[in-house]
């Protein structure tokens, strides 16, 4: 039996893309386990995979994670990515819930209807360029490294690339402003070893 992890979700991003980025990230190859139609849903359901009734689920280690969050802290502990203690640790949480607000608003907006997309397209380009991406452009400069925290790669530096190359996908030159986001070295290393595993 493989003893890589088996990722379950449906064939597609949504919530299991960063989850792919973060395995990716620690250098950690994975399978994937697709859920194509109704009746692969049901058993899992049925068999007592999903604790909430409800995917991603990720098999690992013996066990079968759900909650996105659950799994990537499980994940981050579990290859390094969370920092060298409890102050570096919360660094990097309060970087990655930034991300994800933001990720969030952009997952959501293919599903929004016609007459307001241009509206919530708009929102979602000024929370970027005034709420988000200023604090992690502020602290690449603050802290004069590569990396948002410490001085190695955290879950909040895969996290952040994940949320610039969404938002890029809204507005290619959403980073216009933010020159060391731009050029950070760091990001262009993650996305290479992330392309890599990930053949995107």
């Amino acid at each position: 039996m493989s003893g890589k992890p088996k990722l379950h979700y449906f064939n597609g991003r949504g919530r299991m893309e960063p989850i792919r980025w973060l395995l990716a990230a620690a250098g950690v190859e994975f399978d994937e386990c697709f859920i194509e139609k109704k009746e692969d849903l049901t058993k899992l359901q049925n068999d007592g995979s999903l604790l909430f009734q409800q995917v991603p689920m990720v098999e690992i280690d013996g066990m079968k994670l759900v909650q996105t969050r659950a799994i990537m802290n499980y994940i981050a502990t579990k290859y390094n990515l969370c920092g060298k203690d409890l102050k570096e640790r919360a660094l990097i949480d309060m970087y990655v819930e930034g991300t994800t607000d933001l990720m969030g608003m952009i997952m959501y907006l293919p599903f929004q209807p016609a007459d307001t997309k241009e509206k919530n397209l708009a929102l979602i380009i000024e929370r970027a360029t005034t709420r988000y991406f200023p604090v992690y452009e502020k602290a690449l400069k603050d802290h004069g490294q590569d990396y948002l925290v410490g001085n190695k790669l955290s879950w909040a530096d895969v996290h952040l690339l994940e949320a610039i190359l969404m938002a890029e996908e809204c507005k290619p030159d959403v980073l216009s402003a933010f020159p060391l986001l731009q050029v950070s070295n760091h990001l262009v290393s993650i996305w290479l070893q992330i392309s890599l595993l990930l053949k995107v």
